[in-house]
């Protein structure tokens, strides 16, 4: 016998370990089994389950226990990402915490070193996390990106872009951190709103020059007023870059500044003059109109500058200190940056110069891991040539190749690819992939420096730059590769050489460089790409067939596996491979009131605790039947214990079930199946399955939770459950029996269909119901079967339900105790409506507590009435319920939600409540304004029956 509860917390390990024992979670070796496969998003492994993860997670896991069952060959790839920047930060928080050596003081070997060792001890919680949620990974393939076989892939990949010119050296503009000292990726910076303040400073025109500037204006713009001014105004957020500025610039259309463009202004403190210019850029209606242009440090003036060949002026270190001693004078030199703010400021205000200071909300760039405020600074450093890269990613999904799911997501990602910038993979840090680049000194055959940049040699390996160095240098040059791992490129060399020590650059790869071969390298590219055999993973799962992630990472990641992907993937016919067929977008998970989880809200729902408390199977279902395309979850606890509250009410059925002799016989046909009702319960079972079938396929994730989940808790447990209780309490004969088999068999269709989203339960009961040696998960998915469709005991079935439903609404109505039993007539029903009357009435009368159930042409006195088809029900309550009593309490009812209503449309109607409030109270309002509106339509329908009595 099944125990009273579920015990989540005892059966969930237990279950999930006898999975793993099984090989349940691997591929099918079976050759005619078609490939399913999706790698999974790398969690970063110093990462732990949060509430997106578990939602990405669960529809991967509902996709692949789906197709499983389905027979095919399901490969769900795991792994994690080393998370470059994060677990650096991680490894050096821990020395600093236990007062050991810096990374610095420790060198770069030990650092990663210790990094290894970190990972080996405390990386990969996640995956430990994941497991709990039920995730179906092939664990015994976990990858990791600086395992070895992903590290060759890596080399592999950036050799062969170098060699083809698609990876280049070049200095351009970059997120600068300056408490890592490193480039960052726009994905790793958050723009913050914070109180700020715009300068505004007069730069002064050349030669004392002057011109004419509207001050006042017409109603039609007009100018009324001028002044004379000799100085141009621009305001900045950021006065400590002045230095660096290279021109002023103002908007062609701007007839205010027509006179002076062309001349020059001269850029106070740093005492040189800079050219006025025009650009689009500029907008005439902010601030002054004229906007500084600082190449160097503005992403927005690095093309402005670019577009009018103007100079740049690099000011800043890698800590953001001012630091160039050409263009920083020497009484700012050595200054942090805002340090050279105050200093700036106040010097401009001691020469006249400063008009006023404004204050302003302004967006800051923050790095995500290091809070400071990101530096936009000029730098040398490896990128990619992504426009090149980008023109047959675009082409894939203009053809279909690869569709978005939904398909809106489409324009996110043409938009992006098609306004692609060169991609920087380069990071001043010490854990991540090491570019597999050397440098020497240029030389001439005669062992003479020559002048001119290093020579670079790119390889896979440091004896393969060896050899192609030896082969660049003068037979008798000695060539060797540095020994110590701290050397960097930038060493240098005596005039007169007889050996030359090839020196490695220190720089590491951007994490996502790593990431975009993740769909091919962890099935076993580049060793795979030779081979190709028939059956090997990289043949049979790649392409994969469906990627699921958020939208925050289409640019980031899901482009650029379309690029490496495309360029490095060919089928046998060396035609190009997508890394996957479909690309699904989902939504992401928000608070009950429809905000963003963050910490300092403290509106954080920890999925952990909520899987503790509710059992991981409450947390999936309320995650998937939420999960509609292009729809944001509100997640709240109780939904989750609402949930959990489902999984209950399965197990009852399932005790029910059990204990009324409903055991599965294998024997059993439910196309033949003779009784109305269980003919009912076959169709409703069988088209449920077409449902969860056809919407899983389309990725309507939520529609298919939803048919599961009304067809086991309306159709199954509220309705066939106490359908077939008179047929129980009988005595034994082929009705019954029929009817034990039919409900043993859709409890098991119940269990199949629900599978994929609660695992663990079903798994439990589908075990203990029958005693099955072979679990639910490697159980088959049911077909379409036309011999279960029956739509006329649909019908029948139908009306029967929707008769007592009528009758209970009717008997709620009007206030009837639920104790009281009273007759009920069906008047005008026609032949097909009396016959089943006659056949259901035991039943009617037993679930709806009538005494009696008759047909009539007439309505007997002091009766309400209500609708069904073409008959009309009538209930005489006349001698249960006191009429004049019952219209009193009614009218009550009705004048105190008329008041509530009232108060409602008062506090709506008050503009400084609706600006004031929270927007989740407004809402909240308006709902209860429904919901009140509701009843009072519901207590005028039913007062106005009891007055036609």
């Amino acid at each position: 016998m099944l125990e009273k509860k579920f015990d989540f917390a005892a059966a969930e390990r237990r279950i999930y370990e006898a999975w793993e024992q099984s090989g349940a979670f691997k591929p099918s070796d079976r050759p005619d089994a078609e490939p399913f496969t999706i790698v999974i998003p790398p969690p970063n492994v110093t990462g732990s389950l949060h509430m997106g993860h578990a939602l990405n997670n669960t529809l991967q896991d509902v996709l692949c226990r789906f197709e499983r069952m389905r027979g095919r060959s399901v490969l769900w790839q795991p792994g994690c990402d080393h998370a470059g920047i994060a677990t650096q930060m991680v490894v050096e928080r821990q020395l600093a915490e236990k007062q050991e050596p810096s990374r610095r003081e420790m060198g770069r070997e030990k650092f990663v070193e210790r990094v290894w060792q970190w990972k080996e001890e405390s990386g990969g919680q996640i995956i430990h996390q994941l497991k709990r949620l039920g995730a179906s990974c092939d664990w015994s393939r976990e990858r990791f990106t600086m395992d070895e076989g992903l590290s060759k892939a890596v080399r592999k990949v950036f050799v062969q872009l170098y060699e083809e010119g698609l990876i280049y050296r070049d200095k351009r503009l970059v997120n600068w951190d300056p408490k890592f000292e490193t480039a960052i990726s726009d994905l790793e910076v958050e723009n913050t709103e914070v109180d700020g303040h715009f300068w505004h400073f007069k730069y002064p025109l050349e030669n004392g020059e002057t011109y004419e500037f509207p001050v006042e204006h017409d109603e039609a713009g007009n100018p009324t007023k001028w002044e004379t001014r000799d100085y141009i105004s621009i305001a900045t957020t950021r006065p400590e870059t002045m230095l660096g500025d290279g021109a002023v610039a103002v908007h062609p259309s701007d007839k205010r500044y027509a006179p002076i463009v062309g001349k020059r202004c001269l850029l106070p403190l740093a005492d040189r003059y800079i050219p006025i210019i025009t650009d689009d850029y500029p907008d005439p209606d902010f601030g002054s109109g004229a906007v500084k242009i600082t190449g160097a440090h503005d992403f927005n003036d690095y093309q402005v500058a670019m577009r009018n060949n103007i100079e740049m002026y690099d000011l800043m270190d890698s800590k953001a200190r001012l630091v160039h001693e050409d263009y920083v004078p020497e009484k700012y030199r050595g200054m942090d940056r805002y340090e050279a703010r105050k200093a700036i400021v106040a010097d401009i205000d001691a020469r006249g110069l400063l008009i006023k200071v404004e204050d302003k909300k302004i967006v800051q760039p923050f790095g995500d891991r290091s809070g400071v405020v990101i530096e936009p600074i000029r730098t040398d450093q490896w990128y990619v040539d992504a426009a090149e890269l980008a023109k047959p990613a675009i082409e894939a999904v203009e053809n279909g190749d690869t569709r978005f799911v939904p398909k809106n997501w489409e324009k996110t990602y043409f938009q992006w690819m098609r306004n692609i910038e060169p991609w920087c993979i380069s990071r001043q840090l010490w854990w991540g992939h090491r570019i597999p680049a050397w440098y020497g000194p240029p030389i001439d055959e005669n062992g003479n420096l020559i002048p001119g940049p290093r020579w670079l040699f790119v390889a896979e390996s440091a004896d393969a730059a060896l050899e192609k160095a030896r082969s660049s240098y003068p037979q008798n040059i000695r060539v060797k590769i540095a020994e110590s791992n701290e050397l960097g490129g930038g060493a240098a060399w005596e005039d007169k050489i007889s050996s030359v020590t090839l020196q490695r650059d220190s720089d590491v790869l951007d994490t996502w460089f790593s990431s975009a071969l993740w769909p091919f390298s962890t099935l076993g590219w580049p060793e795979g790409d030779a081979v190709r055999q028939d059956y090997s993973i990289l043949a049979r799962h790649y392409p994969t067939s469906v990627l699921v992630t958020a939208h925050d990472i289409i640019f980031f990641w899901v482009a650029r596996m379309m690029m490496m992907g495309l360029h490095f993937m060919k089928d046998e016919s060396g035609v190009p491979e997508v890394p996957f067929k479909d690309v699904y977008i989902h939504a992401l998970v928000l608070d009950e009131n429809g905000q963003k989880m963050s910490k300092s809200k403290g509106n954080v729902i920890d999925p952990l605790l909520l899987i503790d408390k509710y059992g991981a199977d409450a947390l999936r279902f309320t995650l998937v039947a939420q999960a509609a395309q292009g729809r944001n979850i509100r997640l709240s606890e109780q939904r989750v214990e609402g949930y959990r509250n489902f999984c209950t009410k399965l197990w009852n059925a399932a005790r029910f079930c059990e204990m009324n002799g409903c055991v599965r016989d294998n024997v059993f046909d439910p196309s033949t199946v003779e009784v109305t009702l269980n003919k009912w319960i076959v169709h409703e079972a069988a088209a449920c399955a077409k449902t969860v079938t056809r919407e899983l396929e389309a990725y309507r994730f939520n529609e298919a939770a939803g048919a599961i989940y009304r067809f086991t808790w309306n159709v199954f447990c509220d309705w066939s459950l106490e359908l077939v209780k008179p047929t129980f309490m009988g005595e034994e004969g082929a009705q019954k029996h029929e009817t034990q088999q039919t409900l043993a068999w859709a409890l098991d269709r119940i269990l199949v269909l629900l599978h994929p989203f609660m695992p663990f339960i079903t798994e439990e009961l589908w075990g203990d119901l029958a005693k099955r040696k072979s679990g639910l998960i490697q159980n088959a998915w049911p077909d379409a079967d036309e011999a279960l469709d029956n739509l006329e005991a649909a019908s029948e079935m139908d009306w029967v339900v929707r008769l007592i439903t009528s009758i209970r609404s009717l008997r709620a109505e009007m206030n009837v105790p639920a104790g009281a039993k009273i007759p009920m007539v069906l008047v005008g029903a026609n032949d097909v409506s009396s016959a089943r009357l006659s056949a259901h009435k035991v039943v009617i009368a037993r679930l709806a507590r009538l005494t009696d159930v008759t047909t009539d042409r007439d309505s007997p006195k002091g009766a309400v009435q209500t609708v069904h088809d073409e008959a009309t029900v009538a209930l005489p309550i006349a001698d249960v319920i006191d009429v004049g009593e019952e219209q009193a309490r009614l009218e009550k009812e009705i004048a105190k939600v008329v008041g509530e209503i009232t108060g409602i449309d008062k506090k709506l109607a008050n503009k400084k409540f609706v600006e004031r409030a929270p927007a989740s109270v407004v809402e909240e309002q308006k709902t209860r304004r429904v919901d009140f509106e509701e009843q009072c339509e519901k207590f005028e329908k039913a007062l106005q029956r009891l007055k036609e009595l």
